[in-house]
Formats: structure tokens, sequence, C-alpha cells
């Protein structure tokens, strides 16, 4: 099946002239080089929602097992790689600018893999012709992301508000599995937002989520595990549950790729212990 084309709002004034030609340059060796990567990120939004916003990098999904292929089309190109946190994120830098190269979700929940590369629609970016990640897998790599310094809620309602009523929502049930009440929250938060709008969200998804809710309600037996999940949704505002109360870390159970090495490099590269240290804050 061919894929189809979004006209997407051209995002050349937000990207200073030098950065665009980096950004150009490297999808097109790769697209050359017969790797499949998906744009993702600032310009994936605007595809899907219209509205632009500048941005300081350019966001890739790929699968982990193409990032050595990708490194070595970027050293012939005299760019330099950095496999910057291995559970989730590499980078390919040109001087100060870079790409992200994502392959994961920083929680470890979501591993980018073959399904995230069927019926992709493409768009022109910087005048380059690529394939956009799904708006289902925008939605899921954004839905966890409730730091205090950044909170992706707003980027999933407008998403909702321009392609709920086309989305795979089957297929979005799926994606979030066992984490169906984070799903729910924002669908509640949807509503809240675009009143006139709730019916865009198919009655039946709603019916399910509250069924679950309710059914849930109605159980008195609490879950064995002492787990919190919080730290699936910000790295940081949840360490006090874990350092001091002794919460089972959510990342370190079975739903996350996470190891106890990970969690402590992703921890350490929170901002203000960066800082603290003398370091450069990372993603």
């Amino acid at each position: 099946m061919t894929p189809s084309t979004i006209l997407a709002p051209s995002l050349e004034d937000e990207v200073e002239p030098r950065v665009a030609d980096f950004y150009r340059r490297a999808l097109r060796a790769l697209d050359e080089a017969g790797i499949p990567f998906l744009v993702g990120g600032a310009f994936a939004q605007a595809c899907y929602t219209g509205i632009r916003r500048s941005t300081k990098d350019l966001d890739l999904f790929i699968r982990r097992e193409d990032y050595e292929r990708i490194a070595q089309v970027a050293l012939r190109h005299g760019w330099r790689t950095e496999m910057t946190f291995p559970h989730w994120l590499g980078k390919v830098y040109d001087g100060q600018e870079f790409i992200d190269l994502i392959f994961n979700s920083g929680n470890g929940l979501m591993p980018v893999d073959a399904r995230w590369f069927h019926g992709n629609c493409r768009a022109d970016v910087l005048g380059v012709s690529v394939c956009v990640a799904n708006v289902e897998d925008c939605l899921v790599s954004k839905a966890f992301i409730m730091e205090r310094e950044r909170y992706d809620g707003g980027d999933i309602a407008h998403l909702l508000q321009v392609n709920a009523l086309r989305l795979d929502w089957p297929g979005l049930l799926e994606r979030f599995g066992a984490h169906w009440r984070v799903l729910l929250a924002h669908l509640t938060l949807f509503g809240y937002i675009y009143p006139a709008e709730r019916d865009h969200v198919p009655g039946w998804v709603m019916t399910m989520l509250m069924g679950r809710l309710a059914g849930e309600l109605r159980t008195t037996e609490a879950p064995g595990d002492n787990v919190c999940a919080g730290t699936l949704l910000s790295r940081e505002q949840f360490l006090h549950d874990i350092e001091r109360l002794g919460y089972v870390d959510g990342r370190l159970t079975p739903a996350s790729t996470m190891t106890p090495e990970d969690i402590a490099v992703w921890t350490e590269a929170i901002p203000a212990r960066a800082e603290a240290q003398g370091g450069k804050p990372s993603d």
C-alpha cells in the first residue's frame, strides 16, 4: 500500500539555515543508505496539528539494531555519534548541532520495533520526503512525559483535537496495555479542554476504560507489590518514594526494559543534579 502524504507546514523559519542544511544532509544520507527511520518531535507535531514551534533538534525514531549502521553513515559524512543513554537515546553531532536517535522511551516502556514502521505517512520535511511516526506512536511516546520542567499533555490534547476521529483506537489501546490509566487520564483531560469535541473520542473507548476503572474500585484486594509507578512518568519527582519510603521502582518491574545501571545514569543526568556536579544537563 502506498503511504499517504501529509501537507505539512514548512518549519524553515523555525530552524537556522545552517542547522536546516545539516538536517537535510542527514535525512538524505540515511535514506540513501536504506536505513529505516521515522521523523518525530516538533516536526511530526507540525505535520499532524499544523502547530509550528522552534526546535533545538531533530528527533528520529530508529530501531536499536540500526544505530551502528547510522554511526557508520555519520562517520563517512564527518559527523560524530554518541550513545548518550544506552537504554533509549543516541545522538548525531555536527559541531554543536545534533539529531536525536530515539529507540525507546526514557522510561524503557516503549521500544521502537517493526510495528512502528507500518502505514506511515510521508511528509516534506525541510525539502526532503520522509516517513513520519504514526499519530498513535507520537501519542504513546509523549503520554508518559510528566516532569516538573516538561509536560507533554498539551501536545497530546492537540494531537487528539485534530486526529481523534481517524485514530486506530484498538491499536492505541493495545499500545498502552496495562498502562491504560495513563491513556484514560489524557482522554479525560481532553474532554475538559475541548468540551464541545468530547465525542471525537469514541464512546466505546471511554466506556471500556471507565469499566476497567469501575472494576478496580469494586476490588477490595490491593496489589501485592509495593510499587511506585510514578517513576515511569517522571525520573525525578518520585525519587523520594524510592529512596526514602521503600517503594519498588516501577522501572525495575517487567514493564520496563531499564536496568539499575540505566536508572543510575538517567538519574544523574537530571538537570539540577548534573549542574550541581558541574556537568551539562542532558535530555
